[in-house]
């Protein structure tokens, strides 16, 4: 039996390509396409404006949702909601929304899984599953702007950093991307996009060459090969010296600012040594360094770092003129750090 397709693997094209086949006129796609996309249906039944036919058409030729929700948790101050959804042949992705003053940020996972094996992840410890399709992607965008719409509020910003390396699914990530833009739809703006890699430096330059508007933050975390080695695998093929080069070709090919992220780990990469070397890295470079407090998993017994080697280690960066944030740490109390509830499922499927 031939498996239908999904409706948001679709492309605009290729969904009028389908109705006008059927012997539908082409303004048929961008009603489905708006009701989809701007309109937030749950189902094609809910499509009012299209003909009674045709979405008995479309229901029997496509499928309309991937994703169902397995745990859905909001934490104990109510700005982070984290769904645990479950995928058609049982993998299982995590989606989080958080919300700050003006924002609304939604973390989208781009793989069930990821085979990369930085250590301190959760993502990372339970191994990959599957790359997941661009529709997978986009339909979690959807079902929190879907949330959010009900409250007369939107999303602003989305970050490719929950479960899975983008750039190992660099395709379906980028087709996801152009859906969730399309002005026709979504018409989501480029740069509130972030995308972040562990340092894939072939898909860096490629995204470079892309140059669609897109932010890129890293996920260093160390900055010395010896450290970096022993925290994040994918070091050994693409070592530091050949991702900074990389680093530099993105921003001097799209004169955008690069983003690092450095998870700090108390007593791992949270010293002073680590932060002059770091000085040595990026000084000169137009970047952000983003600290980010540790997310305790069950596989990883490193704690986060203390205030006091948290100051030290930005005031060096800021005595190199190196612009950095404190970030907040969300969701503590849901497990709100990549893949931690899935984690949660596979050890209760265990117990079970």
């Amino acid at each position: 039996m031939t498996k239908k397709p999904f409706l948001f693997d679709l492309t605009f094209d290729e969904l009028t390509g389908m109705i006008t086949g059927w012997g539908e006129p082409a303004y048929r796609a961008k009603q489905v396409w708006e009701q989809a996309y701007r309109m937030f249906v749950s189902s094609f039944d809910e499509m009012s404006n299209v003909p009674l036919k045709l979405r008995a058409k479309l229901s029997e030729e496509l499928n309309f949702s991937h994703i169902t929700p397995h745990t859905d948790l909001l934490s104990s101050d109510g700005h982070t909601r984290k769904i645990l959804f479950d995928l058609p042949d049982s993998s299982q992705i995590e989606t989080v929304l958080m919300g700050y003053s003006v924002r609304r940020t939604a973390c989208i996972s781009t793989q069930a899984g990821c085979a990369l094996g930085c250590t301190f992840c959760a993502t990372g410890q339970g191994g990959l599953q599957r790359n997941i399709t661009s529709g997978e992607i986009v339909e979690q965008v959807l079902f929190f702007a879907k949330e959010l719409n009900k409250k007369e509020d939107r999303l602003t910003n989305l970050v490719f950093m929950g479960m899975g390396e983008p750039f190992a699914n660099y395709n379906e990530v980028m087709k996801a991307i152009d859906t969730l833009t399309d002005s026709r739809g979504f018409n989501f703006g480029a740069r509130r996009i972030t995308v972040s890699t562990v340092g894939l430096v072939p898909m860096i330059h490629r995204f470079a060459e892309a140059n669609n508007q897109v932010n890129l933050a890293v996920s260093l975390h160390a900055a010395t090969d010896e450290l970096r080695e022993t925290m994040l695998p994918v070091n050994k093929r693409y070592p530091i010296e050949v991702l900074m080069n990389a680093c530099r070709d993105y921003v001097n090919t799209t004169n955008r600012r690069i983003s690092f992220e450095w998870a700090l780990i108390d007593g791992v990469n949270d010293s002073a040594d680590q932060a002059r070397e770091l000085v040595k890295l990026i000084k000169g470079m137009t970047c952000h360094v983003n600290f980010i407090p540790l997310n305790p998993t069950r596989g990883f017994k490193g704690s986060e770092s203390h205030q006091k080697r948290i100051d030290t280690f930005r005031n060096i960066l800021e005595g190199a003129g190196i612009p950095n944030t404190l970030r907040i740490r969300r969701g503590i109390d849901i497990n709100a750090g990549c893949g931690q509830l899935r984690q949660e499922s596979e050890k209760s499927k265990v117990v079970n």
